[in-house]
């Protein structure tokens, strides 16, 4: 059995190399970041520990008939963590977002466990290449640092309006990636409510664009979410 020293370090490990894949979602603005990728890379540290020093804490004697399988508490851990990173997946029409993210939560799954097994070197070497497959390896694919990404909702009493308001955001600088729009009735009155996928310059304050929209006659809701992956 190690001390119990030696098994908060190594939560703690686990906690610190997960929150550095989780500082890097953060700084690129990923509804994932920081808080989560650390708590599930700590998780998954103290499930490792549990799972190798449990045995030590039951008071079985020598000669008690007691079979232990010490891999089924990391199994089941590698199991769950599919689900988790299963709702950081998004599609919206025939685009899906989220894959990196959920890779990451995978990832400091995977640091975690080896910083609660007392494998130091490899879940550091394993953050280190992680750190420079998000950042490094971005260069190489078509990603915007610069714009954010919102997914904004507009009530209209007209769907004619939907144009208008696509020439409102593209005034601002904004690129629509894609529009949705639903009608239906509500009290009697015709309700359409049009969603659009859209990329903001980080130079154009959110404010702005809801207040540009506001100014068009016949808007009657606006909202702004947070959109990415």
């Amino acid at each position: 059995m190690i001390a119990h020293v030696e098994m908060v370090a190594r939560i703690a490990a686990g906690a610190a190399l997960g929150g550095v894949i989780g500082y890097e979602r953060h700084v690129h603005g990923r509804p994932v970041g920081l808080r989560t990728h650390l708590i599930v890379a700590m998780t998954a540290a103290t499930f490792m520990v549990i799972s190798s020093q449990f045995v030590y804490f039951q008071r079985y004697g020598r000669d008690d008939l007691v079979s232990v399988d010490s891999s089924r508490i990391a199994a089941s851990v590698v199991a769950a963590i599919g689900f988790l990173a299963a709702g950081a997946i998004l599609r919206t029409g025939i685009t899906v977002q989220g894959l990196t993210t959920a890779a990451g939560l995978w990832l400091v799954t995977a640091i975690g466990m080896s910083a609660g097994a007392g494998m130091y070197l490899v879940a550091v070497v394993v953050t280190v290449m992680g750190v420079l497959a998000l950042t490094v390896m971005r260069r190489f694919e078509d990603k915007k640092d610069n714009v954010v990404r919102r997914r904004i909702s507009v009530v209209v009493g007209d769907a004619t309006q939907v144009a208008e308001i696509t020439s409102a955001l593209r005034e601002l600088g904004t690129v629509v990636s894609d529009i949705e729009y639903e009608k239906r009735m509500e009290e009697g009155k015709k309700r359409t409510t049009a969603t659009f996928d859209v990329q903001i310059p980080r130079a154009v304050d959110v404010g702005a664009v809801i207040a540009r929209l506001e100014r068009i006659s016949g808007i009657r809701r606006v909202r702004v979410q947070h959109h990415g992956g």
